[in-house]
């Protein structure tokens, strides 16, 4: 499911930031990346402590995603200070997997899943 989540947010990138990179200026789905950047350091940090052994799957898919956007400057800072508040927040929270870490994974999965759609239905051409 993250390899087509990943894919699908790619191809927004790829039509929609082409004249966002050249001017490094806030898109206006900027405020969709922070949350999916977010949502990325949240799942590397859960599905770390719940033994899904991913590895670094899901700090590949954030890096996957800068790339795919290459942003510059502020717009970049901003998306790995994303992943890192997403990442902080669960390991300040959860030590070891519980009942409430495996429920979000499951809802940060479906969220981002649903920015990836909804971001590709309105920014894709």
């Amino acid at each position: 499911m993250s390899t087509r989540f990943l894919a699908i947010f790619a191809l927004i990138l790829a039509c929609a930031a082409g004249s966002v990179r050249a001017q490094d200026v806030a898109a206006p789905f900027d405020g969709d990346l922070q949350r999916l950047a977010e949502i990325l350091g949240g799942l590397h940090y859960l599905r770390g402590i719940c033994g899904a052994n991913e590895g670094n799957k899901w700090r590949n898919e954030m890096q996957a995603l800068i790339d795919a956007e290459t942003p510059s400057g502020e717009r970049r800072t901003r998306m790995i200070a994303g992943f890192n508040r997403g990442y902080n927040g669960f390991q300040q929270t959860y030590r070891s997997c519980t009942p409430a870490a495996t429920v979000a994974i499951r809802r940060y999965i479906e969220e981002g899943s649903k920015i990836s759609r909804d971001l590709t239905a309105r920014y894709a051409n």
